[in-house]
């Protein structure tokens, strides 16, 4: 049996835990995880957690010795089973020879520490993960909590989420002197930015800090980080919640025009967008570029469906309708003014994106789209002159394309209480989608 640990955030073990690392063979944790632990035997052997691979390793070793030798203790940070050790453990050695006793996480305790609720937080790992999909779901919602790791911290997130005007709440070395049960009453800072380095928390108890994006980028904050919050602070307080974690998706997609304010109809028609949403399938921790925004229809029902939206739009007439239809939709948009696809070199790559715009300069701009677009590019024309020319530029970006001609008949009232069929403009829907990277030497 391999007992698990959680531990480091303050609270002091459960008396079952306490027993466990008092009875103790072999103790694996990190270094100051094993500093902390008292109770541990001098005679147990330690394991310094670093890569986890040698760890397990010598967890299986140890484990081929008689029981009487004593029992694998894995010290752990929190809750071991939230983002931790415990999967890795699972997949090694099997569920049913684990023992858990979880600790409190670092993002509950954190968020305790600011007096707010979390169960309609999205939490994102960035633990030797890219920092894209964390920055993106920073974007597109209002409580984010962000688990940092090497190359993944508050400055790097702090660098990406500049233009957000989110606040960052960087939660270093939470409970600092109170490890294992040693004791508490480690002091919380809360700083602006001009607080001392973070650096030395570890040395000086635990630091709850806000801070700006530009001021998270601009600081050196050390190896003593926990968590990063990102909040939108406008919209911290939610009613109360049925299911935790982002809001469920809407109830419907496609709206009826009437939804928006738009110009002159120009806005992209519901059965359009029924099909283009579908075939760049916004989703959490995605990224989604909608160029030629108009109206902005097409961003909002993206970002309303979890994904971050960056809009590009020609006309200052347009960038605040964008903004003012994300606004009464409740979600977050990104308008940028400018021309594509001159202004598209200063944002970071799209996983999908919609051009629903572009005049002349069409396959030009669907032509840097494609390059760049990870996922998907999707492009709705009225003009058939501009369908060879867009398909073309999809396909030397090395998509697989398709499309269809969308032509509809919406319901309409006629004089004493008959229908007929009122059609609507046709439009050609072309999309490109990258196919899946094969890697070399596999059999496919």
């Amino acid at each position: 049996m391999i007992t698990v640990v959680g531990t480091g955030t303050g609270a002091p073990l459960s008396p079952d835990a306490g027993a466990a690392l008092a009875g103790a063979g072999l103790v694996v944790g990190g270094r100051r995880h094993l500093a902390a632990a008292t109770t541990m035997p001098d005679t147990a052997e330690r394991v310094v957690l670093g890569p986890l691979a040698p760890a397990l390793d010598a967890i299986e070793q140890y484990l081929e010795k008689p029981a009487d030798q004593g029992r694998v203790v894995v010290l752990a940070s929190g809750d071991p089973g939230f983002f931790g050790i415990v999967r890795a453990l699972a997949e090694r050695f099997g569920a049913d020879r684990l023992a858990v006793h979880p600790g409190v996480s670092s993002v509950a305790t954190a968020f305790a520490r600011l007096g707010l609720t979390w169960d309609d937080a999205v939490v994102v790992s960035a633990h030797g993960r890219a920092l894209r999909t964390a920055v993106n779901v920073c974007r597109a919602h209002p409580k984010v909590a962000v688990l940092t790791g090497p190359g993944s911290g508050p400055a790097e997130l702090g660098a990406a989420l500049r233009s957000s005007g989110r606040v960052l709440v960087v939660a270093s070395a939470l409970g600092a002197g109170a490890d294992s049960g040693t004791g508490s009453g480690a002091s919380t800072g809360t700083g602006t930015g001009t607080a001392p380095d973070s650096g030395s928390a570890s040395q000086s108890g635990e630091r709850v800090e806000r801070v700006t994006p530009a001021e998270a980028a601009a600081r050196d904050w050390g190896p003593a980080v926990s968590v990063v919050l990102c909040l939108d602070e406008s919209r911290v307080l939610s009613p109360v919640r049925t299911i935790a974690g982002p809001p469920p998706g809407p109830a419907q997609w496609a709206l009826d025009e009437g939804e928006f304010t738009h110009r002159d109809s120009m806005i992209t028609k519901f059965e359009v967008r029924a099909l283009a949403l579908a075939r760049l399938g916004p989703r959490l921790g995605e990224h989604v570029w909608d160029i030629g925004a108009g109206s902005g229809s097409v961003a909002v029902e993206c970002a309303r469906l979890g994904a971050a939206v960056t809009a590009v739009e020609k006309t200052l007439d347009g960038v605040e309708r964008v903004r003012a239809n994300a606004a009464a939709h409740g979600v977050d948009v990104t308008a940028v003014h400018g021309a594509a696809p001159t202004v598209l070199s200063d944002l970071p790559d799209p996983d999908a994106v919609f051009i629903g715009g572009g005049g002349r300069e069409l396959p030009a701009i669907v032509t840097a789209c494609a390059r760049r677009a990870r996922r998907s590019v999707v492009v709705a024309m009225a003009a058939l002159d501009r369908v060879p020319a867009v398909r073309d530029a999809l396909v030397a970006a090395g998509l697989d394309c398709d499309g269809v001609l969308l032509q509809s008949s919406r319901l309409a009232p006629l004089p004493g209480d008959v229908t007929r069929l009122a059609a609507t403009n046709p439009v050609f829907l072309l999309w490109g989608v990258r196919p899946p990277a094969r890697d070399e030497g596999v059999a496919q």
